[in-house]
């Protein structure tokens, strides 16, 4: 070992050989410019994923289902929705063995409560295992509301 100082001989680079580097002049303005564009991305990102994925403003969920005679299927589905003043719709469908749609409901929500029960048999092409609930909706076909 050598005794001594602990630095090392690094060699140095030739001059000229690599040009010089070239020196940017500081430009603040593009950093906030970059953060701004950033922000307004991140925004409207945020603001489409609301809409798209925030809670919908009617909804049903399936309480019980009962096999009827006759291919047909009764289901019980509880109605929850943002603005008991109107009315709405939901559509329930009934599924076979081998989990086909098998058979489809709509079913009209009157105003009034928050928050409903209803139950509405379904009848099917075929002999149904269960019934679900497709979706809801405000939008409510013209065949379907009360005249």
């Amino acid at each position: 070992m050598s005794g001594g100082s602990a630095e090392t001989d690094v060699p140095a680079l030739p001059e000229g050989r690599y040009g010089t580097k070239r020196q940017r002049p500081s430009q603040p303005w593009r950093r906030w410019l970059y953060l701004a564009i950033a922000v307004l991305v991140g925004g409207v990102i945020a603001y489409v994923a609301y809409i798209n994925l925030g809670s919908a403003p009617i909804s049903a969920e399936r309480v019980a289902f009962k096999a009827q005679s006759g291919n047909a299927i009764e289901i019980t589905i509880n109605v929850s929705r943002d603005d008991d003043a109107r009315p709405g719709v939901c559509i329930v469908r009934a599924r076979d063995k081998s989990g086909a749609e098998s058979g489809r409901k709509e079913l009209l929500i009157p105003a009034g409560a928050k928050y409903n029960r209803m139950s509405t048999v379904i009848r099917s092409i075929g002999a149904p295992v269960t019934a679900d609930v497709y979706g809801c909706s405000y939008d409510i076909p013209r065949y379907l509301s009360t005249p």
